[in-house]
């Protein structure tokens, strides 16, 4: 049945409003972002690469990037290590900085100097060995190194 059978008084709307070859999905947005663009969420922020490192990762979460991957935090707009020991971090359904046998949030402890980052449970003392905490760790690791390479600042002040 069509649409012309049920309201004669419209004119039926035309199947596609822009031509297939020039509509742009998410994806064509994205990719039309210049680098070196920062997101006005982040333009505020101090630390450029902190902000560039925020607005790339947000574009890659649309697309192909695990949220649990990312070394910067959107919610505390923060390097993921500074804010990891935050409860928003505890995630009890995934196990992310969760110590499932006492139902407990982990304790974090990351030295920037060293770039070590570990996860304890307050309770029983142990890190559990699940792939949760393995991908929490690389991550905050991961932060630590983004956060202090001066080594691309060259490449921003030019």
């Amino acid at each position: 049945m069509s649409i012309d059978r049920i309201s004669p008084d419209r004119p039926p709307a035309p199947a596609t409003t822009v031509p297939a070859g020039l509509r742009r999905n998410r994806h064509d947005r994205l990719a039309l972002v210049p680098d070196g663009h920062v997101d006005a969420r982040y333009a505020d922020l101090r630390d450029l690469r902190l902000a560039l490192a925020l607005t790339e990762e947000d574009a890659r979460e649309e697309t192909d990037l695990d949220p649990f991957d990312r070394i910067t935090c959107r919610t505390h707009r923060r390097w993921l290590h500074q804010c990891v020991s935050s409860p928003h971090h505890a995630v009890p359904v995934s196990g992310h900085r969760w110590c499932r046998p006492c139902g407990r949030p982990l304790d974090a402890a990351v030295d920037e100097l060293s770039g070590d980052v570990r996860f304890s449970c307050p309770r029983c003392g142990q890190t559990p060995d699940n792939r949760a905490t393995r991908q929490l760790t690389r991550a905050c690791t991961a932060s630590i190194a983004a956060a202090f390479d001066r080594s691309s600042d060259r490449d921003l002040c030019a």
